[in-house]
C-alpha cells in the first residue's frame, strides 16, 4: 500500500458523498400526511421520494399530490435541475 488513503477509500467515501446529495426531504402536514422534497437533479427521478416515503409509512402510501419544476424547492434560485415534490398520506 501506498501512503495516504488508498483509492477504493476515496472512491467510497466520494459514493458516499454522492449518496447523501441525492436525499429527498420531508416535513409533517399533519398526523399522516407529509411533504416530500426531492433533491435537486439533472434527471427527473421519484426514486428519492419513493425510499423516503416508504420509510415514513411503512404500512403503504398514497400520492395525493405531486410537483415537477425547476429552480429549486421553493424555486428561488436559478438552477436548470428538476425538484419533485410529493404530497403523501399515509395508509
Amino acid at each position: 500500500m501506498g501512503e495516504g488513503l488508498p483509492m477504493r477509500w476515496v472512491i467510497l467515501l466520494l459514493l458516499l458523498f454522492v449518496a447523501a446529495c441525492t436525499e429527498a426531504s420531508a416535513s409533517r402536514v399533519d398526523e399522516r400526511t407529509f411533504r416530500i422534497e426531492g433533491p435537486e437533479m439533472g434527471v427527473l427521478s421519484d426514486a428519492p421520494n419513493r425510499r423516503l416515503a416508504a420509510r415514513l409509512c411503512p404500512k403503504g402510501y398514497r400520492v395525493v399530490d405531486s410537483e415537477s419544476h425547476k429552480g429549486g424547492a421553493d424555486r428561488a434560485t436559478d438552477s436548470t435541475d428538476t425538484t419533485t415534490v410529493w404530497t403523501i398520506r399515509c395508509i
